[in-house]
């Protein structure tokens, strides 16, 4: 009922939405439910190829597997587009064995981009040196002359308070709509700008200070690793290994009553063959080229502490299921459908920054050179924005990158004219669940700085499963953790809403082009320990 007065209201406003092509959604989901290969394609990116870190030799079979799967489909203009990145990186062997007070191996993984020990590995005492910020560095200094490092502040086990698993029920959903007023602040973003500089920084303190090597402890219990590493441009100069935080609070418990002994060895082979990340794009042509495009996107590369298969092979296969279907299916859209698969997502949404930049809008470099040459981030406060020429093309685009749940629906980003739109696309699939258009924003993926800029962008709401309490990032992040069922209605109703967007009267409404904004926190004060 609810949503019934919404369009009716919505009617009053807007022009009359189109009634959906059921006809055409029917043929979507029995091609879908009756002969998809979305299963097929999820498994053989996470069983198969397994981690697909940007530029590693995993993600290199992905980009030429996508590539050939789109071309036997049957979708056209099939092709890459490279961005600099940096390094490839990948993880041969590693090992962390405590020789004293007693032999013990724990659990462990080198932390991405770092270097390899020597073939035997490295044997020294530990230290138990904790360090998060530039000034901690004065209390070790002079100690740590052929030590391996324990850096990271040992922290207590917690309580689990929220469920292990979780399916959003009707009352979590109403939760998130409501909308965020926007904050902004004259430091916005420093947080994430120092997190990134502290990890040289930290790295150049340990080489010179003569420290062998490091660990740190892992963000979560229960034996998950994780391995992040942000340091692709600027390889650092010391092994760096990340141990289970059960493991890690054996050692700050030995230390603290005589030596602890460590071997470390990390065997990681870098590729300097091609510095070019690359993102992967493939079309259905519409009939009308001057109606513009639709876009679908997931990412494509994951973190390396297992096979990437929730973050985002799960969101992957669905784009690539969306278009084998609708190519399966002999459409002829008005519009373009554009599939992207992006690269270097989990580093700072490189690929799709990159793709903004040369297709739909600039902004002026960050005028500190070391901001300006980490992240696309550090462009997010400067303006004007400059239109390119498919900013106007762009009819809407639509992202999957929060797991394996099933699709409940979409935040539409504070952009209201397009909430009655997006509801009528929606409206036919009540029944498996997804039928809600959301106020609150979501943000860490590749819809993100689409929305920024003021393109009619969105990200799907998803059921959260076990994505935030075990599987992100983690070493557990495998096929097992994906739901088939989810996957298959998640690729009709992407399909759907792709048909449905490719083929209407008009593009998705945008919001105002962007300009720079007043600071609006008259309480505002910096927080050196937040991540932006």
């Amino acid at each position: 009922m609810r949503l019934a007065i919404a369009l009716i209201l919505a009617g009053a406003a807007t022009p009359a939405l189109a009634e959906p092509d059921l006809a055409m959604i029917a043929r979507i989901t029995d091609e879908a439910m009756n002969h998809g290969e979305v299963i097929d394609t999820a498994a053989y990116l996470t069983d198969r190829i397994g981690p697909r870190m940007t530029n590693s030799p995993g993600m290199r079979a992905a980009e030429r597997w996508t590539q050939d799967r789109f071309k036997a489909w049957g979708l056209t203009n099939v092709h890459t587009e490279g961005f600099d990145f940096g390094r490839g990186w990948s993880i041969d062997s590693a090992s962390v064995t405590m020789q004293s007070p007693r032999r013990m191996s724990l659990r462990t993984l080198p932390v991405a981009w770092t270097p390899g020990t020597p073939a035997a590995g490295i044997t020294a005492p530990l230290i138990i040196a904790p360090m998060k910020r530039p000034r901690d560095f004065a209390e070790w200094a002079g100690k740590l002359k052929g030590k391996i490092v324990a850096i990271s502040y040992p922290r207590a086990p917690r309580d689990a308070d929220k469920p292990a698993f979780e399916r959003l029920d009707s009352a979590a959903i109403d939760k998130l709509d409501a909308y965020e007023q926007p904050v902004t602040a004259p430091d916005t973003g420093d947080g994430w700008f120092k997190y990134l500089q502290f990890g040289k920084q930290l790295d150049d303190f340990l080489a010179k200070e003569g420290a062998l090597g490091w660990v740190r402890m892992s963000y979560r219990d229960n034996g998950l690793l994780h391995g992040e590493g942000y340091q692709h441009r600027d390889t650092p100069k010391l092994p760096g290994l990340e141990l289970t935080a059960e493991d890690y609070r054996r050692l700050v418990r030995l230390s603290a009553g005589g030596e602890v002994v460590l071997t470390i060895n990390s065997q990681v082979k870098f590729d300097d063959s091609d510095p070019n990340g690359y993102n992967i794009l493939a079309d259905i042509a519409g009939s009308d080229p001057k109606a513009g495009y639709v876009m679908a996107g997931a990412h494509l590369d994951s973190w390396v502490a297992a096979d990437g298969a929730a973050d985002n092979g799960a969101g992957s296969a669905i784009i690539m299921e969306a278009a084998r279907i609708l190519s399966a299916l002999k459409v002829k859209p008005r519009r373009t459908i554009r599939f992207a698969l992006w690269s270097g997502e989990e580093q700072g949404l490189y690929g799709s920054a990159n793709y903004i930049e040369r297709h739909f809008a600039s902004r002026p470099a960050n005028p500190d050179p070391v901001k300006a040459r980490l992240s696309y981030d550090f462009k997010l406060n400067q303006f004007p924005i400059e239109k390119k020429a498919d900013y106007n093309l762009l009819a809407g685009y639509f992202n999957i990158d929060n797991g394996g749940g099933k699709l409940r629906g979409i935040h539409a980003e504070g952009n209201f004219a397009a909430v009655p739109v997006l509801q009528g696309l929606l409206s036919p699939f009540a029944s498996m669940g997804a039928s809600a258009v959301v106020a609150t924003p979501t943000g860490g993926t590749d819809h993100e700085f689409m929305s920024a800029i003021g393109l009619p962008a969105f990200q799907f709401i998803q059921d959260p499963l076990d994505y935030e309490t075990t599987v992100h990032h983690s070493s557990v992040d495998t096929f097992d953790h994906l739901r088939p069922q989810d996957l298959r209605q998640s690729a009709v109703i992407l399909a759907s809403v792709l048909w449905e967007t490719a083929n209407a009267d008009k593009p998705l409404p945008a919001r105002p082009l962007p300009t720079k904004p007043r600071p609006t926190d008259p309480f505002h004060v910096a927080d050196p320990d937040k991540k932006d």
